[in-house]
């Protein structure tokens, strides 16, 4: 069985719209670059054989056309193009690091479609705190009334009031239209005081003012725009923020302002003129952008080294010399608006990088196959993600170029050519060695210029200077490496906490750091905001012949391998493949199936003993491929293998799962080997999951609501941007959510929302029709794998798509609801405990203060966090027109946060998304084709 991770790493993204800040700051337009100095140098001493010897005469990759690649140096003449900020005066940029939090959801008030978005104009305002009416009783049946649109809603009543701040300042009133934060009305569940890491941020200034500039006559380029009015600080003020047309300042100036300034090229004069267009509320969502700027700028104050959008210190790096690896700590910070003000969002990350280059890589792997080199290194390094220590910056490799080497020239932004060898030598001041190494590839995403056309660069890496990240493949397989990795990186909340806290020191106790936050009249809670939240009840599991409520670490383990399952099917007559060699095995692992397969209810025939002479993967496909021709009773097929062979699992899946559709296991011997009491283990597990695969059902819990179906939908990417993306779709059959039916669609590369979501509902209510003899009157999808960028486009084209499909059927209209599930995100929870700051229990919830104020939104906990901090999941309501309270909807996405059979226990997100995500990463990953549709109807994927 497979236990669900507590943590993943956390998403990129970029904001809406970035601006600079600071002394001299200047915000972009879209497509527009920012120059800033290459940061830090470094001397390369380490030196390598020649590779000449390597490199054949055949070519591999794609090489740049002559004037279109950018060189390895992504910096021309020691200056860097960034996409999305200019500066006029010290080099800085915006955090494009998007913090998501979240907010409670409301039901909707009426049956229509109604999207749930604040600030919308599209649903009846609530009272203060995004009253949601929340029904008391429990999840299921008929909702109460709401009170009519006119009618005066209940009163609330405020939760316990955060502590109070160490150094208060009053902020300013709400802006108008937007209604103040507030607690919500207790619902069911136990109050709980809870940590989270963010900081309240007081924004001191009165207004911050937004002003148009124009020049006459007109001035193309901006950045002679931005040197002109830079000429005027004495007027304007150090502290600015300017795109080339609007300007942000603190300060009030006259109604009208002219300036005059003289155009270098042709000494041609030109008039300035500053207009105030509108006043803004300092926390403003306009304003957001730029003090993500002026934060970014604190950090370096710091010291702290950006590398990519997160910042590091190497300084206090952790060595892993055995393991020849270095763990970079560090934060991921952005300040966004919430439900209760204006936070700084603060997340302890860490970066792992390789002491060995990517050169150093690459001559191991022709010391192992010379023969295959190139396609070896191909095969191992597209995909990776590289840093470039000269310059702290990251790239993903997407090709290797073969032909070209670092004597070869390339042509600076001035016109100049020059070698790779000699522009690292003259920039940094480092050495390149080897002269015949290839170079690497990384392909840009295609950004449009200022004057609206398409740039796609070329970016050429030298080996010798790039240095792999990430923790490699072979480590991953190692326990006992990965346990001292961990070591380093899982900290718990009390460090958690403590990092924080010390990150707030440095900036109040640095006075440039503070004096740059006060340019703009923030100013930072000295502690980490404190609410409360809620911990809802526990669930009962239910089986065939008991009922239960688990342990308070949510773990049912032994009582699902005691007692019987709620449905099990017979195995009549399956397969047992395995090599001559591994006999003994083969036959004590089959007598300890037989022991244990009584008390979890499972009738066990003896298999097909199918001996192979080798374990070679013609042998087991010929072989497999053969019974399943003469044989059509076969229900499962279980394979014992030899080591960890991934080739050799992906040719019996694909025989399994898209040849000759049947259920599948593959068992490797080591986890076989051992004591007695772990071949019981893996006996009652291998059992327990192949009756899942066959269509029996284990456990389940209470679903008082009737006539619901439950989807859950995932998208899985292929590092390749050459592969198709694949979703995953599931959907349950009956009643209590215990029979699910699989879709998958292939599409584009990198292309996340599904194009064919009304044929997979529509085959799906086929079934759930075929099971039940009646539709769903409820349908609640949950989508994961959507970013906030993308949550528009959901709302736009899924819904409508999905939507559709009703009118396959006479006289259908079901209720809707579509859910979003993030689980990539750097939220925490700390819950104090005499004191003592530990993980928060299961069923954990948070609907207020730090949620979204655009749209209904939750956080939950709902699994057991045993190592690291605890790390939950939001929720993003969409569409609601099933009238689900906002109590309901958490209520439900716990249970089903329950009902995934590979795991007894919580995860963090509902079962139908684990499901889908599981089969969509089989089909892409494994078998890179659609399974047979005579397996849609069976958990074939765990």
């Amino acid at each position: 069985m497979l236990r669900e991770r507590d943590g993943a790493p956390l998403p990129a993204q970029r904001p809406k719209s970035v601006s600079a800040v600071g002394p001299g700051f200047a915000l972009p337009s879209p497509g527009s670059a920012l120059l800033q100095p290459a940061c830090g140098r470094q001397h390369c001493t380490a030196g390598a054989p020649g590779l000449s010897r390597l490199r054949a005469n055949r070519s591999r990759g794609v090489a740049a056309a002559p004037g279109s690649a950018v060189p390895v140096p992504p910096c021309a003449g020691g200056l860097q193009r960034h996409p999305g900020l200019r500066t006029l005066g010290p080099s800085s940029g915006a955090s494009r690091r998007t913090r998501i939090v979240d907010s409670a959801l409301c039901p909707a008030p009426r049956r229509e479609c109604r999207i749930l978005r604040r600030g919308g104009g599209q649903a009846p305002p609530g009272p203060p705190g995004r009253g949601a009416v929340l029904f008391s009783a429990s999840l299921g049946g008929v909702a109460p009334r709401l009170p009519a649109r006119d009618a005066p809603l209940p009163a609330l009543q405020p939760s316990l009031p955060p502590p109070p701040l160490l150094a208060p300042a009053p902020d300013l009133p709400p802006a108008a239209g937007r209604q103040a934060a507030a607690a919500k009305p207790a619902s069911k569940g136990a109050a709980s005081p809870l940590g989270l890491n963010v900081v309240k941020i007081h924004c001191q200034n009165e207004a911050v003012y937004q002003y148009h500039v124009s020049f006459s006559p007109d001035v193309e380029c901006k950045s002679m725009r931005f040197a002109m009015l830079k000429e005027h600080q004495a007027v304007t003020g150090d502290v600015t923020a300017f795109d080339g047309a609007i300007l942000y300042l603190p300060v009030l100036l006259p109604q009208l302002v002219g300036l005059k300034s003289q155009r270098r090229t042709d000494g041609e004069e030109i008039s300035i003129t500053i207009q105030m267009t509108k006043v803004l509320e300092p926390s403003s969502d306009l304003c957001i952008p730029f003090y993500n700027v002026v934060f970014r700028r604190v950090m370096r104050i710091l010291d702290m080294k950006l590398v990519g959008r997160n910042f590091f210190d190497p300084t206090r790096a952790a060595v892993l010399q055995h393991y020849r690896l270095q763990i970079w700590p560090g934060y991921s910070v952005s300040i966004r608006k919430r439900d209760g003000g204006l936070f700084l969002s603060v997340d302890v990350i860490h970066k792992v990088i390789r002491s060995d280059s990517v050169l150093n890589f690459m001559h191991a792997i022709y010391q192992q196959s010379a023969s295959s080199f190139q396609d070896e290194c191909t095969k191992q390094l597209v995909g990776s993600v590289v840093i470039t220590r000269y310059n702290n910056h990251t790239y993903q490799i997407d090709d290797i170029d073969w032909n070209k080497t670092p004597k070869d020239s390339f042509t600076l932004t001035s016109g100049e050519e020059i070698t790779f060898v000699d522009y690292y030598s003259k920039t940094y001041g480092i050495t390149v060695r080897e002269l015949d190494q290839p170079l690497l590839i990384h392909r840009p995403k295609e950004r449009l210029t200022p004057e609206g056309k398409h740039q796609l660069n070329t970016i050429l890496l030298v080996p010798e200077l790039s240095f792999m990240t990430g923790i490699p493949e072979k480590m991953r397989k190692d326990n006992r490496a990965m346990k001292d990795l961990m070591y380093e990186m899982s900290h718990s909340p009390k460090q958690h906490y403590a990092r924080l806290c010390s990150l707030l020191r440095r900036i109040e106790e640095n006075p440039d750091a503070t004096r740059e936050l006060m340019r703009w009249g923030l100013r930072l809670d000295k502690d980490i905001c404190r609410t409360q939240g809620r911990i809802l009840p526990l669930e009962r599991i239910n089986l065939r012949h008991s009922t239960f409520t688990p342990s308070e670490d949510l773990n049912w383990n032994k009582e699902v391998i005691r007692e019987v399952c709620i449905s099990t099917i017979a195995m009549n007559y399956w397969l047992l493949v395995y090599p001559k060699r591994v006999q003994d095995l083969a036959k004590e692992l089959v007598a300890v199936m037989e022991k244990v397969c009584g008390p979890i209810g499972m009738q066990l025939n003896p298999p097909a003993w199918v001996e192979l002479k080798d374990d070679r993967i013609e042998t087991y496909a010929k072989t497999i491929r053969c019974v399943l021709a003469s044989e059509q009773k076969v229900q499962m097929v279980l394979c014992i293998t030899t080591g960890n062979r991934e080739d050799l699992y992906g040719a019996i899946k694909k025989l399994c799962c898209v040849q000759s559709p049947v259920p599948s296991q593959v068992i490797n011997t080591q986890s076989l080997m051992g004591q007695a009491s772990k071949m019981r283990s893996v006996a009652q597990k291998v059992l327990l999951q192949m009756n899942c695969k066959l269509g029996g059902e284990l456990w389940g819990v209470d679903i008082p609501l009737k006539h619901l179906m439950v989807v859950g939908m995932d998208v899985y990417h292929n590092h390749s941007r050459t592969t198709r993306s694949v979703i995953g779709f599931v959907a349950s059959t009956n009643q209590v959510l215990t029979k699910w039916y699989s879709r998958v669609v292939f599409q584009m590369p990198h292309q996340e929302i599904a194009d064919s979501l009304r044929l997979c509902l529509a085959d799906a209510l086929q079934r759930f029709h075929e099971v039940n003899h009646c539709l769903p009157k409820k349908i609640v999808i949950y989508r994961d794998g959507v970013s906030d960028a993308q949550l528009d486009t959901v709302v736009k084209y899924e819904i409508p798509q999905l939507q559709k499909c009703f009118d396959t059927f006479a006289d259908y209209k079901p209720s809707m609801v579509v859910v979003v599930v993030q689980k990539q995100i750097s939220t925490n929870f700390y819950s104090t405990v005499a004191e003592n700051l530990v993980s928060p229990p299961p069923g954990t919830v948070i609907d207020h203060t730090v949620t979204s104020s655009e749209w209904e939104d939750f956080f939950l906990l709902a699994h057991c966090s045993r190592q690291g901090c605890s790390v939950p999941t939001r929720y993003i309501c969409v569409l609601n027109t099933a009238n689900l309270s906002s109590e309901h909807l958490q209520r439900l996405t716990f249970k089903l946060c329950h009902l995934y059979w590979n795991w007894p226990g919580t995860i963090r997100a509902p079962a139908p998304c684990k499901y889908a995500h599981k089969l969509a990463f089989l089909s892409g990953q494994v078998l890179h084709h659609e399974p047979a549709i005579q397996l849609c109807d069976k958990l074939f994927f765990l």
